[in-house]
Formats: C-alpha cells, structure tokens, sequence
C-alpha cells in the first residue's frame, strides 16, 4: 500500500498555525488591555463612565469595519497579505494609543485599531482551517482563541506590570506593549504559505500542490487536491458577493455564524473582559492593583479552560462542548448573580464568592462557545464565499460585543434592585446582579438554539460541509 504519509511535515502544520494565531494574541491583547488602563486614564483625563464606554467600544467599531469591507479583499489577494496587513495597523495603532494626548486621539486610536482586530477576527481563523488537515483542524483552528485568551492574559499582566497607583500616566506603557507581538506577526508572516486552497480557487494549482504534499503527505495531497477542484467546479459559476450568502443553499451556514456569534457575545463575556476591575470593585476590593490582580485570575481560568476545549474538540466533538459549556454558562450567571444580590450581607466572602463564580463562568465559556463560534464559521462556508461568510460571522460578533459593551452601564443601572446598591470610592453605584441574570437568561436561548443549529463538523472535510448544505441538510444531522 502506498504511504500517503510521504514527505509530510506534521511539524510545519503547528508552526503555521501558531504563527498565524499571533493575530489572535493581538486581538486579545488589544481588546483585554484597555480593562487595566481604565482606573488610571480615567483620573489622568478626568472623564466620566459615559466616555469610558465610547474608549472601549471605538475599538469595537473599529472592528465592525474591518470585518465588513476586508471580506471580500480577503478573497481577492488572499490571506496572507490581509494579515500582514493587519499587523501593520496593530504597530501603528499601539504607538498612537500610547502617545494619545486626550480622550478625543485615544477613541480615534483605538477605533483605528479596532479595524486590524476585525480583520484578523476572521483572517486568521479562516488561513487556519484552509491549511489544516481535515483530522486536527478543531484543534489548529481553536489555538486562534488560545492566542485570544493568552493575549488577554498578557495585557492583564502588563497593565499590572506597569500599573502605578501614584502615577496616572502608568497606562500609556501598557499599551505600547503591543508593538512587540505585532512585529513577531509580521516577521513571521512573511515566511509563512498562502492558504491551498485559495491558491487552488485562484487557478494556481502547482504552487498549492506543493503547501499540500508538505501538509497532507503525497496521497492525501491529491485526493484533497481532487476534492477541491470538485467543489470550484461545482461553484464556478458562482460569484464571490454578498449576495451570494442569502441564496437557499447558503442560508443555513449564514444563519449558523450570525445566531452562534449572537449568543457567543450576548452572555455577556466581554463585560467581565472589558470591565473586570469596574466588576471587581463593585464585589468589595480595594484599589485598583488589587482589582487587576482579580483580573489576572480571570485571564489565567481563560488560558487553562481553552486548553481543555483545544484537546477536547476533536475527540468530543463540537456539539458536546457546546452543551456542557452552555449549562455551565447558566448555572454560573445564576450563583453570579446572586452573589451581587447578596454582596453587601456577605462582606468579604461576598468578594471571594463573587471571584469563584466569574472565574467559573469564564471556564465554562472558553471550554464551549469562545472557540467554537470562530472555529464553526471558518467551517461551514464554502470555498467561493469563505472569506465573505466568515467576514459576516466576525462583523457580526463586533456588532453585538459593541451593543454589550456600550450598555453594560446602562443594564446595570436599570435592573438593579432598589436596597442593593453598591458604594464605590464613597459613591453609590448601581449593582450588577440584574445584568447577570439578563445575560443568564440569553445563555439559556442559546442552549435551545444550539439543539437544532450547531453541526457536528469533527473529521468531516471543509468540501463535504459544502456538499452538505448544497442537498439541503439539517446542521444537527450533520454527520
């Protein structure tokens, strides 16, 4: 029998995998730093909440807009170039976000930004799946949002590195931090493969055949080769536009990335990501070091619980994660929320109680819906349009985390229950319990929904999730 393993390089496949999810330690870094910052520009600048939410959720505009209008670039010059691309504006945006003199160049900072991490929101995850062997891509794909989740974790840490509670100006190295990674992407781009595939749907068939032996092994190269070349014979008439996305046979998968990217946002993970020193100081602590030190402990539960997803998903499989992480999600907003009910009864054990749940829900979230959304849409779209389907998934979780983000505030202050205030520095602040009841409410929805709309895509090739929609299946018979 012939070895279809032949000059397969198992070991290139990690590297381009890791290298490319640098753009997703960016996009953690540059989403998750902005929490420590927060206490200290806002005694530099002397702003209010109100302006703080426009900080945060410029980056998050920033991002709507990379992910709507690079899609179909993506499709035209390719996904290596549009992460190099996105690299650049990762240097330059940390250089002016640190330099920022007001509040007024710090939003344009950070919207500007936000359009490299919407374009790698998408990019990285679809280079990934489109170079990844059919056996491991779950796992290849979700070290995207390992990448996520360590670059949180590294913006915590930074901002703990620098902060300084008699130095107000301590933020501005925290966000000069990120220049590092964005060279390391770069650089490292630069010696890394075009996607085969795209190569392929492009005509250039010789050079992807080569990324392919390396990949696939010699056999396996061609029947994968064979494989694609049906479905761009399948699909050539097609064209890559959007309105394309919302013919019958693309409906499904569209619905699936909009719907999984929906609810990924609205359990409202990126207020505790965003937030967790506000949230800290609303359970009791004391400081604003002490609160990023809180916050560190969430980035480090996020780190390990991604761990497990990565080695569960292609042994468990999509749907299970889903499921287990889902009914932990809910059980978590629901003790969270209590917690704050109850905070100002139970003191410091209010505080510690308080820590147990959110590092809880964050682990249940990163086991399930965090990796899963990003790897499901760079899954369900065919060839064609993926760049544009997967460009719709990530516009898609920029809108919603925005909405989260900018009303945060405003749910805690309208659901909070009247006597369940919460003194801050000497303020009265509203208290979150309502918003995490709100958020554990839309968990549930989702754990309906996820029944009949999350497939099973574990071991099943990116060409016969395309062949399955165009007959019409239904995503949980998806097998």
């Amino acid at each position: 029998m012939k070895n279809t393993n032949q000059h397969k390089n198992p070991v290139l496949v990690y590297v381009i995998a890791i290298i490319a999810a640098t753009g997703g330690l960016l996009f953690g870094f540059d989403t998750g730093v902005i929490s420590g910052a927060i206490p200290f520009l806002q005694k530099d600048f002397g702003i209010d909440d109100g302006v703080i939410e426009l900080i945060t959720t410029a980056g998050l505009v920033g991002a709507i807009a990379g992910a709507l209008f690079c899609g179909k670039v993506t499709d035209y010059l390719g996904r290596k170039k549009v992460i190099l691309a996105s690299a650049v504006i990762f240097a330059i945006g940390a250089v002016w976000s640190g330099i920022a003199p007001d509040s007024t160049n710090l939003i344009l900072a950070r919207l500007f930004l936000g359009i490299a991490i919407g374009v790698s929101s998408f990019a990285v995850p679809l280079y990934i799946a489109e170079i990844s062997p059919t056996n491991i891509r779950g796992t290849l794909v979700s070290m995207f949002q390992l990448m996520v989740t360590l670059g949180v974790l590294v913006s915590y840490l930074s901002d703990l590195f620098f902060a300084d509670e008699v130095d107000v100006t301590c933020w501005r190295p925290m966000f000069y931090a990120g220049i590092l990674p964005a060279l390391i992407l770069l650089i490292g781009m630069f010696c890394m493969p075009e996607s085969p595939r795209w190569l392929m749907s492009k005509g250039r068939k010789q050079k992807a055949m080569l990324i392919l032996n390396k990949i696939e092994g010699h056999g396996a190269a061609e029947e994968v080769a064979h494989s694609i070349n049906e479905e761009i014979e399948k699909s050539k008439n097609e064209i890559s536009k959007w309105s394309e996305l919302i013919k019958p046979t693309l409906r499904t998968p569209l619905f699936i990335a909009i719907g999984i990217m929906f609810f990924q946002q609205f359990v409202g993970i990126n207020t505790v990501i965003y937030y967790s020193p506000k949230i800290f100081f609303m359970a009791g602590f004391d400081g604003a070091v002490s609160a990023i030190w809180a916050a560190v402990g969430v980035g480090v539960v996020n780190v390990v619980a991604t761990l497990v997803s990565i080695y569960f998903v292609d042994r468990l499989g999509r749907r299970k994660l889903y499921f287990t992480g889902l009914t932990g999600i809910i059980l978590s907003l629901i003790t969270l929320s209590l917690s704050f009910v109850f905070v100002n009864e139970l003191g410091n054990a209010g505080q510690w109680l308080t820590v147990i749940f959110m590092f809880l829900y964050v682990a249940f979230f990163a086991i399930s819906i965090g990796p899963l959304g990003w790897l499901i849409i760079s899954e369900v779209f065919p060839q064609k349009v993926r760049g544009l389907g997967a460009s719709v998934g990530s516009l898609s979780v920029w809108v919603f985390n925005s909405i989260v983000s900018f009303t945060f505030f405003k749910i805690v202050n309208a659901l909070t229950i009247p006597g369940t205030e919460i003194m801050v520095d000497g303020e009265q602040v509203g208290n979150p319990a309502g918003a995490f009841g709100f958020y554990g409410l839309i968990a549930l929805l989702a754990l309906i929904w996820g029944y009949f709309y999350v497939p099973e895509t574990k071991g099943i090739s990116l060409e016969k999730i395309e062949d399955y929609w165009r007959k019409g299946g239904k995503p949980r018979n998806l097998k």
